[in-house]
């Protein structure tokens, strides 16, 4: 596996929304692994819309386990893992990769049988797929982050994606 490689989502999408859940189960994924901010809520957001709720009943009406991570410490995580009905992974900040291990022994699944999704390259993608999940790529809720993110992750994976030459995200058809 090359360096650039580790970086690279299997699935690029615009949002969970545009995820088609009975192909990932055709695929033998049983367990999805959900980052939180500007992948499910926009950053910093204890507002869970009707819409994820909505998401997240067809989450489980699909068979699925799932389960929450976050590099956030935030008190706030667990009043919107409570909202959404789901544990939260809790360790390392991602793209170290105990938190992915901790929600895989959550949900009883495997890599082979987990996909990550989240929207940054830098955490998500790279911490997924060193451990060999299927990982997924949203693009981010909101342009709010922290500084952090914004001024320095962006832009690295602005570049990495155009090493990659990935094609747009693109809704499910």
């Amino acid at each position: 596996m090359r360096l650039l490689d580790l970086f690279r989502p299997r699935l690029r999408r615009r949002s969970v929304f545009d995820i088609d859940l009975g192909a990932l189960r055709a695929q033998g994924i049983r367990g999805l692994i959900l980052d939180l901010d500007n992948t499910l809520l926009p950053h910093g957001s204890r507002e869970v819309t009707d819409a994820v709720l909505a998401w997240m009943r067809q989450v489980r009406k699909a068979g699925f386990g799932a389960v929450l991570v976050t590099n956030s410490r935030a008190r706030r995580v667990t009043v919107v893992a409570e909202q959404l009905g789901l544990p939260v992974a809790r360790g390392f900040i991602k793209p170290a990769v105990s938190m992915l291990r901790q929600a895989m022994a959550l949900m009883q699944t495997g890599p082979a049988e987990t996909a990550m999704i989240g929207d940054q390259l830098l955490t998500d993608m790279l911490a997924g797929n060193r451990l060999g999940l299927y990982t997924i790529l949203v693009t981010p809720l909101s342009p709010r982050e922290l500084p952090t993110t914004r001024y320095l992750s962006r832009r690295v994976e602005r570049w990495l994606l155009r090493l990659l030459d990935l094609p747009p995200a693109e809704p499910e058809r």
